[in-house]
């Protein structure tokens, strides 16, 4: 699922290189951070957060499918 995210974020960005993705597991949950430029931030979040609120709807049923909790967090530096 990370890399998914990462492939969507980085379609998604204009400064390519400066997108990174992370995760962490905890138990029955994963917890997937992105970081991007601060010019890109406002285009992953989206007009009234709908383009992260369908990344997250894409994890949501993707972990559905596979018994996980995925947790997308959009970390600002």
């Amino acid at each position: 699922m990370v890399e998914a995210v990462r492939n969507i974020v980085t379609a998604l960005a204009d400064e390519k290189d400066a997108v990174e993705v992370e995760s962490f597991d905890d138990g029955s949950r994963t917890v997937i951070e992105v970081r991007v430029a601060e010019s890109d931030m406002g285009r992953i979040i989206g007009r009234q957060g709908r383009t992260v609120k369908a990344i997250r709807s894409l994890l949501f049923f993707a972990g559905q499918k596979h018994n996980r909790r995925y947790n997308l967090q959009i970390v600002e530096d």
